[in-house]
């Protein structure tokens, strides 16, 4: 027996699937194949990219063998590839089977885009539900968690995916045994051209999922937004609830896309809301960012889903005209789109090594995502056709209640994962341990998400100062890695922005936190950002100064004019109070930058035991991770111990107060 709504199911659990197998491909390309900046940015660009060309060449193997069997032997591929990845096998196993399941999941995509020609609902609901996942394991997937948890949900989803695209198969292999529905007779083709149905969904599917991913349904991006505003920490963020908008998020997303609104304003209003949404994004505006690209997204997926425009089309997207070329070319559009998803991708992130302003990577993928939707044909196929609904639209009963579900998931998924609360005042101590680590966004060596393994490295420390903090960078698999290691230290934070509103450094400390301030470092020619974060803490009635910094020194050279802002930005911002500054400092102690740091009158607090290298953390070499402290600090019990869960080692003192 048919269901009406199958394909939109598989769809739907595909998708999520594959953004699965996504969040940890995209790193795994960093830490793995690039090696943190190691390999050349153009060599990893061009293995990046080199995946989804590959995939190009589906639709022709598609419309060779046939959608079913490419898109079942691509979706137990895909399967296998997401299963095999939850065991965390980390190092090469851990990238090449991401590659498979990758190339995987973009066959199946083809396949799919082959045979669905109403993709709208299957993608809103796949990317809306796995958004929603993201939330409710607090943005730490279950491939990285391990353990049973992460064995017993995977065996829910995979195999429902798996059984889901068999039952498809069968059921089209009995619509094609039972023959040509007399409906489609007399609807020729030859001699005008007509339009493809869906091929305009299938195309936005990739640009889509990287808007998703990065904006509009990134729990990430909800929880790095939710601490902004607070007039003692102007520019900075601290520990918040993002329950409210996220879920809103996820309603407005879906409100869109499954409940199309009168066309003639919708072709205006979703496309403006989404380039409105992806400017706020750039210009660091995260909430309504992310609230007016989810509803502006939603809105033109919703616009694309039509199956054409007269009878021959349905026809068509029925199964039975033009010889199966129609769903070739919804094949190559699926293609096409991942491939831009992937250029954005590479496109925003490089600049990071390169040195590029990339924030119309985001904007022209809106632009795109908005011209596609604009110019799509006002109506559908009418009803009176009497051909067969290729893909009929959800009931409204459907649609409501997965809206309301997935709605009230996303508001739990926020409340079950409860930031730090705010540290209390203590009496004073005589002396603070403090730790500088440079975590790498959470990756260790073997390029898995180990959070467990910093949390051990610094439970115990008073202070934290933290280098290379991402709350959700999209390419690192979109987690907000500093709320998740700073529940499990149990320690509020402080949180600076350097390269862009997500990616910075932090500070945590079990001490109360009065103020905050940061202070934009000029490049002076390195590609990424750098800032200097000064936090105030309560030390019981005393007050204790601390910066936090990662110079980025230009190609080949020493970060000496960065240095030299910091130095004096910490002058200022300590104004006679005592003062502990650390970070990744990129220079060694005999190197020009380093003494700007002791000419201004700072101690190297990590003397006692030098040489102390801390880079790179399997072979240390280098001295580029250092703890400066003001005149009558004293420095005791300097280590620096061997982990590989970073590329760098952290380096630990106790600084005994005057």
């Amino acid at each position: 027996m048919r269901h009406r709504h199958l394909s939109t199911l598989t769809l739907a659990l595909g998708i999520a699937v594959l953004l699965d197998v996504l969040r940890v491909w995209l790193p795994s390309v960093i830490t793995l194949f690039g090696r943190a900046a190691e390999t050349p940015a153009e060599l990893l660009g061009a293995f990046a990219l080199g995946w989804f060309l590959l995939a190009l060449a589906a639709p022709a193997l598609v419309r060779r063998t046939g959608a079913a069997p490419v898109g079942l032997v691509a979706a137990v591929v895909l399967a296998a590839a997401r299963l095999a990845l939850t065991a965390q096998p980390g190092g090469p196993a851990q990238l090449w089977l991401a590659c498979a399941g990758l190339l995987a999941g973009l066959v199946w995509l083809a396949a799919t885009a082959a045979s669905v020609p109403r993709p709208v609902a299957g993608l809103a609901l796949g990317m809306a539900g796995n958004a929603v996942g993201h939330a409710l394991l607090g943005t730490e997937d279950l491939v990285w968690r391990g353990g049973v948890l992460a064995w017993s949900l995977s065996a829910l989803l995979v195999p429902a995916f798996l059984a889901a695209s068999v039952a498809v198969r069968r059921e089209r292999a009995d619509t094609s045994a039972a023959g040509p529905s007399p409906t489609g007779a007399g609807h020729g083709t030859t001699g005008r051209r007509i339009r493809v149905p869906g091929r305009r969904a299938w195309l936005l599917c990739g640009p889509a999922l990287l808007l998703a991913g990065q904006v509009a349904l990134a729990p990430a991006l909800w929880s790095a937004a939710a601490g902004t505003g607070s007039p003692d920490f102007p520019g900075l963020a601290r520990p918040g609830s993002g329950a409210l908008p996220g879920a809103l998020a996820v309603l407005l997303f879906l409100a869109a896309a499954l409940f199309r609104a009168p066309a003639r304003v919708a072709r205006v209003l979703w496309p403006l809301v989404l380039l409105a949404g992806s400017v706020l994004f750039v210009t660091g505006h995260l909430v309504p960012a992310y609230l007016l690209t989810a509803a502006g997204l939603g809105g033109c997926l919703a616009l694309t889903d039509t199956t054409g425009d007269g009878p021959a089309a349905a026809d068509d997207a029925a199964g039975r005209g033009d010889d199966g070329r129609a769903g070739a070319r919804r094949g190559r559009a699926a293609a096409l789109g991942m491939l831009v998803f992937a250029v954005a991708t590479v496109a925003y992130y490089a600049a990071y090594d390169l040195g590029y302003p990339n924030g119309w990577a985001p904007v022209a993928t809106a632009v795109l995502v908005a011209l596609v939707a604009a110019t799509a044909p006002l109506r559908a196929t009418p009803a009176s056709s009497g051909a067969a609904s290729p893909g009929p639209v959800l009931p409204t009963t459907v649609r409501v209640t997965v809206l309301a579900g997935l709605t009230a998931l996303a508001a739990l998924g926020a409340a079950l994962h409860v930031p730090p609360a705010q540290a209390r005042a203590t009496a004073t101590p005589a002396a603070v341990r403090v730790a500088a680590y440079n975590i790498r966004m959470g990756f260790g060596l073997d390029g898995r998400l180990d959070l467990d393994a910093l949390a051990r490295e610094l439970r115990g420390a008073d202070i934290v100062l933290l280098s290379e903090v991402d709350r959700g960078w999209w390419l690192n698999g979109g987690h907000d890695t500093l709320a998740l290691l700073a529940r499990r230290l149990e320690m509020p934070y402080v949180f600076a922005p350097a390269a862009d509103p997500v990616w910075g450094d932090a500070v945590l400390s079990r001490f109360p936190a009065r103020s905050g301030q940061t202070r934009r470092l000029t490049a002076h020619g390195a590609p990424t950002g750098a800032q200097a974060l000064g936090v105030t803490l309560d030390l019981g009635g005393r007050e204790l100064a601390v910066v936090a910094t990662h110079l980025q020194p230009p190609p080949g050279r020493d970060p000496v004019e960065q240095a030299r802002e910091v130095a004096a930005f910490a002058g200022r911002y300590a104004a006679g109070r005592p003062l502990v500054l650390g970070g990744d400092l990129n220079t060694e102690p005999a190197d020009p930058a380093f003494a700007e740091f002791t000419g201004a009158g700072l101690v190297d607090a990590l003397a006692p035991a030098r040489p102390l290298r801390t880079s790179p953390a399997d072979d240390p070499r280098t001295q580029i991770d250092h703890v400066f402290v003001s005149p009558g600090l004293t420095a005791t019990e300097v280590r620096a111990p061997r982990t590989e869960a970073s590329d760098h080692l952290p380096v630990t003192l106790t600084v005994t107060l005057p």
